[in-house]
């Protein structure tokens, strides 16, 4: 447990396979060149989502989640759905699917039952060089959401580039059975103890990287499963100062 803990404090993966269209006319991908995995950050971002049916609905939850800026464009849409244009949370579009409904999007997702309104999405994103996801189409895509286990602010996407989504699922259950739910509580900790290290520590990051270390392999982790809350600042001066006082500075 304590060696997962190493691992995670400098950095969490995490993956947003995206790719990009071979042409502007909207030519699928060449599939043998395995996708860059990235994070988007998206709030206040504009996205284009196309349908408002079920599946579109979870993807503008997790969009709104991510603070972005939604427009659904859809001749209908799911209660929850037409509860959000209500709330004003989305704009709604309630209508078809028209060239130009994409303008100024960073990243459009396509979610129809018609193959023709799917491929005109693509082909239009393709021309405007703007990501494009067509759920459970992989070959219009040119980015890919994966398949992701979340703890706070722990993510850990599993992605096999459309080849066997199953499989990533598979793999995404199996990691939230070895990270339970109070790894949340303990990466805001570290969060909050780098913080300080930060602010209090100067010099190089090479200075305090052994601090951060010293942190993680701790005995934090353990603590915080069997119920305990430290505080950032109680760390800090149970942990760090002793090796700072110690001549680490």
């Amino acid at each position: 447990m304590r060696r997962l803990a190493e691992k995670t404090l400098n950095s969490t993966t995490a993956e947003v396979a995206a790719g990009h269209a071979s042409s502007a006319q909207g030519a699928p991908h060449d599939r043998r060149i395995a996708p860059y995995p990235l994070y988007l950050y998206l709030d206040g971002q504009p996205v284009v989502v196309v349908g408002a049916g079920a599946v579109a609905e979870r993807k503008i939850a997790t969009l709104l989640e991510r603070g972005a800026s939604v427009t659904v464009v859809a001749p209908d849409a799911t209660d929850e759905v037409k509860r959000w244009a209500a709330d004003e949370r989305i704009r709604w579009h309630e209508r078809g699917y028209r060239t130009g409904d994409l303008a100024g999007a960073l990243l459009v997702i396509g979610s129809t039952s018609d193959e023709a309104v799917n491929r005109l999405v693509f082909d239009d994103a393709c021309e405007a060089h703007q990501l494009v996801n067509i759920v459970d189409v992989p070959e219009l895509c040119t980015c890919i959401v994966p398949s992701i286990m979340r703890r706070g602010r722990l993510q850990i996407a599993v992605s096999s580039a459309g080849a066997a989504p199953t499989i990533a699922r598979d793999i995404r259950l199996g990691l939230e059975e070895a990270y339970p739910a109070y790894w949340a509580d303990y990466i805001d900790l570290l969060g909050d103890v780098r913080m300080l290290v930060k602010q209090r520590v100067e010099g190089p990051a090479s200075a305090r990287r052994p601090l951060y270390e010293a942190v993680a392999a701790s005995d934090l982790l353990e603590r915080i499963a069997a119920g305990e809350r430290p505080e950032a600042e109680d760390v800090y001066a149970a942990v760090v100062m002793p090796l700072l006082e110690g001549g680490m500075r």
